[in-house]
């Protein structure tokens, strides 16, 4: 059966590559197309997600109230009954099934850009989607914004690896369900094409920017069609009641700053309490996290949930400000809870949250003292979401704009931005890493700045070890010593034992320092005495980052490598120059592999692709001359100098490539042919 799905899928992909090609898109044209596609599914999947997180809540609280109303209705051993059998389901669900599916989803979409080149397994929209709507309808204090951007984000990558497309393609994919996700979640296309470029792919490149705004609007045009064009939150009309009023939004947004940073620690702190110091099966935690959401919802029934009702009574002034204060500090530690017992949802909606709460509790303080020149606390609360979207997710224009599209409301622009882009910078102060950065952080991978380090884990010490090694006997006599470090080439020999263990290091700056005695001391040193003992090893299980750390830790040049379950025993040697040349080639092959892979599958490649200095890959018609003839006839290499990659037959019927083709195969009118070779040959190849 698998191997008939297999063959269906690729019989399927390989028609839909010769349609393209018969079409004769261009790469640009693809990506629109393909990006028209992934809005159209990533908004159904927003719709349909909203469905199950309404009919799971409907169950769940049932009533003829709202849904808040519903709760705090329900009675008190359903409060702490539904949410624990609502973990205990999505706990196996997310271990047995999908484990990305876990938590708030963004760092995983992070994760697969930045580690598989965008690859995310299809079933994890599937499993993410049930996860996070059992769990929002079950009471967990989460959004749905973050799951519907995971989901979006593995539509991307599915259609992406449908057909066939590069690495860097296929980023942008994702991208684009991305950023699909968050304007179907918020009818809000702007936003959603922000946060996609500004916190997924953190590049404004225009080629990635466009298909993204595409699947963004194709998203909200769907959602529009089903659920109507509408703002998330309607809110009373809000302006700057005086100048003077900024300076309370300056104090604003150090306090979302704050917050937002609590926000951050406690979230991790509960993840890692969860997953180092709770002892019991990984699937059961999610039903303990219930339990406790359960019986704080006894007293607080509002954080359990999406909690948007909350944040509408917050924005209309119905929220008194003490009240506000708790609800900020217990929706804090419900979200928290949630997530870190292995709960499934975004921390969208409870930022929002927390946000309002905070801007309800400062608003109705200055308020009070100076009613004359600041506004109601609704406009506070509705400032105070953007300044704490941006200060967990160090996104400010995402958080400006998003705010704009939930409300419709333009006239509080300048204390937003001023909120927003205040606590971001007060937020960097107190931690360099974002709500999402700091999950990929403990995981060992490196987002800002980090691509040259994660491709240095990707090279392992077996891919650059050196066998042949300089050693020497720790019984040798220093001037021994001394004439075999001056002889060879080295600068670092290693010293052996009688056992032939590995025992110490002496460098050629050791010698130095008793070169002026070494009459004195001939007789008198031995290797042993002059050698460094403490060795810093690697093994071959290591990576290439790991042996360039401890390098700079002792300013050497090369380190042993020994075997893992045998520290002694000397394996070889591992030199700081064959690290950096094999990183080089890896961002080179990595290039080649990108552009080619992205050129070569679309129309003629229609420029040199340099792969080194001097040398290119290029796309020419078959010359005349090689008509009915073989490549062995011609014998085109001892000819001309090049080499031919592969041969594209051009039809009516459609293109057909043959890759490494057989010597004996004869050229026809229709075919094109991918050389590569020096510069100079390749144009001779041209004129010919």
């Amino acid at each position: 059966m698998i191997k008939v799905i297999i063959g269906f899928y690729n019989l399927v992909s390989g028609k839909t590559a010769d349609l393209i090609d018969r079409a004769k898109m261009t790469e640009y044209t693809f990506m629109i197309f393909v990006a028209v596609i992934i809005g159209a599914f990533a908004g159904f999947g927003a719709i349909l997600i909203r469905a199950m997180i309404n009919g799971i809540s409907g169950f769940s609280f049932p009533g003829t109230e709202t849904l808040l109303m519903n709760i705090r209705n329900t009675s008190w051993y359903m409060k702490i009954l539904i949410p624990a059998l609502g973990g205990l389901v999505v706990g196996p669900l997310i271990y047995f099934f999908a484990k990305e599916a876990k938590g708030h989803g963004v760092p995983e979409v992070m994760q697969a850009i930045i580690l598989k080149g965008g690859a995310i397994r299809p079933r994890v929209a599937v499993v993410k989607a049930a996860a996070s709507a059992i769990t929002i309808g079950t009471g967990g204090s989460v959004g749905r914004e973050g799951p519907i951007v995971q989901i979006g984000s593995s539509i991307g990558s599915t259609v992406g690896q449908f057909f066939r497309v590069s690495s860097n393609r296929l980023k942008t994919f994702v991208g684009c369900g991305a950023a699909a996700g968050i304007a179907a979640a918020f009818n809000a296309p702007i936003a959603g094409a922000l946060f996609s470029v500004e916190i997924i792919l953190q590049d404004f490149a225009f080629s990635q920017f466009s298909p993204i705004v595409v699947s963004s609007v194709m998203a909200t045009v769907v959602s529009h069609h089903f659920e109507g064009n509408f703002a998330a939150f309607q809110v009373p009309s809000y302006k700057l009641t005086s100048p003077y009023e900024l300076i309370f939004y300056f104090i604003l947004a150090g306090l979302s700053a704050i917050m937002g940073h609590l926000f951050i620690r406690l979230l991790y702190f509960s993840e890692d309490f969860f997953d180092d110091d709770f002892k019991i099966p990984e699937y059961l935690k999610p039903m303990v996290g219930g339990i406790m959401i359960g019986f704080g919802a006894l007293f607080f029934p509002e954080i359990m949930g999406i909690g948007y009702e909350s944040i509408d009574n917050a924005l209309h002034g119905k929220t008194v400000w003490y009240m506000a204060l708790i609800l900020v500090f217990l929706k804090i530690a419900a979200s928290s809870i949630t997530l870190g017992s292995g709960g499934s949802g975004g921390i969208f909606a409870p930022a929002l949250f927390i946000g309002a709460m905070t801007g309800v509790f400062f608003g109705g303080l200055v308020h009070n003292f100076f009613p004359d020149i600041t506004s109601e606390p609704g406009a506070y609360a509705l400032v105070a979401m953007g300044g704490l979207v941006a200060s967990t997710t160090y996104a400010p224009i995402t958080a400006i704009i998003i705010v704009f599209e939930l409300t419709n409301d333009y006239h509080i622009i300048l204390p937003l931005m001023i909120t927003c882009i205040i606590s971001t910078i007060i937020s960097l102060k107190l931690s360099r890493e974002s709500i999402y950065t700091k999950k990929l952080v403990k995981r060992n991978i490196l987002v800002k700045n980090g691509a040259e380090t994660n491709i240095m884990k990707s090279i392992m010490v077996k891919d650059v070890l050196t066998e042949s090694v300089e050693t020497l006997s720790e019984t040798l006599k220093f001037d021994e010593v001394v004439n075999r470090v001056i002889a060879g080439h080295d600068r670092y020999y290693l010293i052996l034992d009688k056992k032939g263990d590995l025992s110490g290091i002496i460098s050629i700056f050791d010698i130095k320092e008793h070169l002026y005695d070494k009459d004195e001391l001939q007789n008198l040193l031995i290797a042993k005495d002059i050698a460094n003992r403490e060795v810093e090893t690697v093994t071959l299980e290591d990576n290439c980052q790991t042996v360039l750390d401890k390098l700079s830790r002792n300013n050497h040049e090369g380190l042993p490598v020994v075997d893992p379950k045998n520290r002694k025993k000397l394996i070889g040697m591992v030199w700081r120059k064959d690290i950096l040349d094999a990183y080089n080639r890896e961002i080179e092959r990595r290039d080649i592999a990108s552009s080619f892979a992205s050129r070569i599958t679309m129309k003629n490649i229609d420029s040199h692709i340099h792969f080194m200095e001097g040398y290119a890959i290029t796309e020419i018609p078959v010359p005349h001359d090689f008509i009915g003839k073989s490549i062995k006839d011609l014998n085109i290499r001892a000819k001309y100098g090049v080499d031919i990659l592969l041969i594209r037959n051009n039809t009516e019927a459609g293109s057909k490539i043959k890759a490494i083709p057989n010597p004996d195969y004869i050229f026809s009118i229709n075919d094109s042919i991918v050389i590569a070779g020096e510069i100079g040959k390749l144009n001779l190849m041209k004129d010919i």
